[in-house]
């Protein structure tokens, strides 16, 4: 049983593995289950793995390189969606064609979105002949070894998840973990060398910022800023024109400044912003937004506190990492304030009581701790308190 955990590049294929296809020992089986939190990715490993299988080439993975997740139409290649798929018709797939089998042909049947696969004894009972390859949309984790508990004799056996029945067919488990923040900016500029497009610094943080660890959407982007570059050097300001979500990334500069209590940078970013066009009502509800993710960063301990408060808030682990450092300065009292201010604000703002411009002015002022800039007492009333 082989377990493989892939960076940014992919992994290396196992000496076993090298070794099986020079004919110094005998092959492990040919069963695969790619799983992970990047789907993209994990596609990309599968279409990497199903080329590699095809030609008998054994060079390392590298999904920096990989230029598709299209499978292609291989001779002997099946594929099939484990939503609708019968397990029963997986397992024909793989077995001999008899006299209609091509001399060379190698057998590869891919099951996408393995994780709903309806009856997981089907990889045990596949033919050992063929390649089995799970994709799974999802990571799955297999269950830990626990000595078996007496139940009652009536009692149904539970189903075993897909980790544990590949580990116990002799598998090989490939983990495609979701992009890190230090792993972005390598991953963005090495999916633009591949499509030809040329992308300055500014421009890579922009673009990671903008999309995050969302790899499928760094090739759209990517793609998108190519044809409009037609061959020239793409920048930030051309990113921050052509991807939705780059005024996130200036509002998050904004916060930062504002946490930092930089008013001068805080406000030559506000200046920048609504010299853009950008709404007031919008730049503020970015900010609300960036203070929330900024109280449950403030809250994170571990990875998996991270993607649980994601959920939560329906954002990413990476947008709640990003803010990590930055939360260690700012207290729950702080944050609660800053609601206050931009809840006044906004109102200041929609009932005419002040000019738009010197509202935000106060807001970004009060936020970064200037005295005598609260925009709260514009408002009739008292702000919500928690």
């Amino acid at each position: 049983m082989a377990f493989r955990r892939h960076g940014p590049k992919g992994s290396r294929v196992s000496v076993r593995h090298r070794a099986a296809r020079l004919g110094r020992v005998s092959p492990a089986r040919s069963l695969y289950l790619i799983h992970g939190e990047d789907p993209y990715r994990a596609r990309l490993r599968a279409a990497e793995l199903v080329a590699a299988l095809a030609s008998g080439d054994a060079r390392s993975s590298n999904l920096r390189t990989q230029r598709t997740a299209d499978l292609g139409a291989r001779l002997g290649l099946s594929r099939h969606d484990a939503r609708t798929t019968e397990p029963a018709a997986i397992e024909l797939s793989g077995a001999s064609q008899g006299l209609f089998d091509a001399v060379d042909e190698v057998r590869i049947v891919v099951v996408e979105h393995a994780e709903a696969l309806k009856d997981t004894s089907v990889v045990a009972r596949f033919p050992t002949e063929a390649t089995l390859v799970l994709v799974s949309q999802t990571k799955i984790q297999a269950r830990g070894r626990r000595a078996p508990a007496k139940a009652k004799p009536s009692a149904p056996e539970p189903a075993a998840d897909l980790a544990s029945v590949v580990e116990a067919a002799g598998g090989t488990i490939e983990h495609i973990p979701r992009l890190g923040p230090g792993e972005l900016g390598g991953w963005i500029a090495a999916r633009a060398t591949l499509l030809g497009v040329e992308l300055g610094p500014d421009a890579i943080n922009e673009l990671g910022a903008a999309v995050g660890a969302d790899s499928e959407r760094v090739d759209q982007e990517l793609a998108k800023l190519g044809a409009f570059a037609a061959g020239a050097r793409v920048s930030g300001a051309d990113v921050r024109v052509l991807v939705s979500g780059a005024i996130e990334t200036d509002v998050f500069e904004l916060t930062q400044a504002v946490v930092r209590r930089d008013s001068q940078t805080a406000l030559k970013r506000l200046e920048t912003l609504l010299a853009e066009g950008q709404a007031p009502q919008q730049i503020l509800a970015l900010l609300l937004w960036q203070f929330r993710v900024l109280l449950f960063a403030s809250a994170m301990k571990t990875g998996a506190d991270a993607e649980r408060m994601a959920k939560a808030i329906r954002s990413s682990a990476y947008a709640i990492g990003k803010w990590q450092a930055f939360a260690r300065r700012v207290a729950r009292a702080d944050i609660i304030r800053a609601y206050e201010v931009v809840y006044a604000t906004d109102i200041a703002i929609k009932t005419g009581r002040i000019n738009e411009q010197l509202a935000m002015t106060l807001c970004i002022l009060d936020l970064c701790g200037v005295h005598a800039a609260d925009p709260r007492e514009l408002v009739v009333g008292e702000p919500p308190h928690s």
